[in-house]
């Protein structure tokens, strides 16, 4: 069922160079300046984007020194993903069932 939350964190995903950072922190751990270069985005943008993320529970910090490291938090994803998973299941069930419109 989809719920306000999962809206919510399907907007937030739907972002390009959100999805873009999700996908290179599904592989490492990366602070902002590994995002700025492998993303071309600016800081500032980057550091609009990365705060989204976080306060979606998309992703988490990791304090380092004076560096801030983000990782993803995977739990948020497979929630999102069990979802998609329901829909499809009830889709494949009730396909067969499915009223017809008269044409």
């Amino acid at each position: 069922m989809m719920t306000s939350a999962n809206t919510e964190l399907i907007r937030v995903l739907a972002d390009p160079l959100r999805l873009q950072i999700v996908s290179l922190l599904a592989h490492e751990t990366l602070c902002t300046t590994h995002l700025v270069a492998e993303t071309g985005a600016r800081q500032t943008n980057l550091s609009n984007h990365l705060r989204v993320l976080r306060e979606a529970g998309v992703v988490e910090t990791e304090p380092c020194g004076r560096f801030t490291y983000y990782k993803l938090h995977p739990a948020v994803l497979e929630s999102l993903a069990a979802m998609f998973g329901e829909l499809a299941a009830t889709a494949r069930t009730t396909i067969t069932t499915d009223r017809k419109r008269a044409c």
